[in-house]
């Protein structure tokens, strides 16, 4: 299915793309589209039957498209996780996964206005494959385990601010977490229609230039070892986000003058089966 909620910033209801690409409502079926809808296989059952027999009321399909995912617990980001972007910036390929958080109110809609912050030269775009969590999980023992606990898949945008994050000290969180560095959607696609998570195309567009053009299949750590990884350090609950890494093409890789993202820019991202997003920049 792709699950996806529509209307204004805050007041989004819960939604379906069906496979003929009609919007449906399930405002009359389940509250949102959250953590406590993904843990409860009886009620994605009862959408997918919905579904199945054409019950559900269409929508506007101009309707905005907020972020697929309410209430969001944790974004949990995984750092150069692909060999080309690795090699890109000169780093070494990690031995294992670099891990950062995002906070979840960074999270906008697909189509929704990037600010650059105050004072930013080094605005940066990342197309990145996110892993949403269907079930609690901790410790999981195998590949097989930690990808029974994943809910489905979406695009996401971890815009970073490359100064903020390298060259003032401390921690990577100080460029990753400004407002709107995290666009998410437009669908949450559960996990049954993605066949191979690792057979993915991820590709991102700056003012119409293909930037970004890569595959999940070029991931150092694969979705299901990263799960299972971060299941040693952290519990994973229905409804926290993984940002699995980005593959080559940033601006930080590109020879100098950088060209940083700046007002006024249109970044455009799609992950085959999971949708496109559209973003006009905007400074802060």
């Amino acid at each position: 299915m792709k699950l996806l909620r529509v209307g204004p910033a805050g007041a989004e209801r819960p939604a379906l793309l069906d496979r003929d690409g009609v919007l449906r409502d399930l405002s009359g079926l389940v509250t949102d589209i959250d953590g406590t809808l993904l843990a409860d296989a009886a009620a994605l059952a009862s959408v997918a039957e919905a579904e199945a027999d054409g019950s559900l009321p269409s929508l506007d399909p101009d309707l905005r498209v907020g972020p697929p995912l309410a209430r969001i617990g944790k974004i949990v980001c995984i750092g150069l996780n692909y060999h080309d972007h690795a090699a890109e910036t000169g780093a070494q390929a990690p031995s294992e996964p670099v891990v950062f958080m995002k906070a979840p109110d960074t999270v906008v809609g697909p189509d929704d206005t990037v600010l650059v912050p105050r004072g930013s030269t080094k605005t940066d775009w990342e197309v990145e494959l996110a892993v949403v969590i269907g079930r609690e999980l901790r410790y999981a023992a195998s590949h097989e385990e930690a990808l029974a606990a994943v809910a489905g898949y979406a695009v996401a945008h971890d815009v970073s601010e490359r100064e903020f994050q390298i060259e003032r000290g401390g921690q990577w969180d100080k460029g990753k977490n400004c407002e709107t560095f995290n666009p998410l959607g437009p669908w949450l696609v559960t996990a049954d229609e993605v066949a191979d998570p690792q057979r993915l195309r991820l590709r991102l567009w700056v003012n119409g230039e293909l930037k970004q053009d890569g595959s999940t299949a070029d991931q150092i750590f694969s979705v299901a070892e990263v799960v299972r990884y971060l299941s040693h350090f952290m519990t994973l609950y229905p409804g926290d986000v993984i940002n699995t890494g980005t593959p080559a093409g940033v601006a930080l890789g590109q020879p100098e003058p950088k060209p940083y993202l700046r007002g006024g820019d249109v970044v455009e991202l799609a992950i085959d089966g999971l949708g496109a997003q559209r973003q006009h920049l905007k400074q802060a």
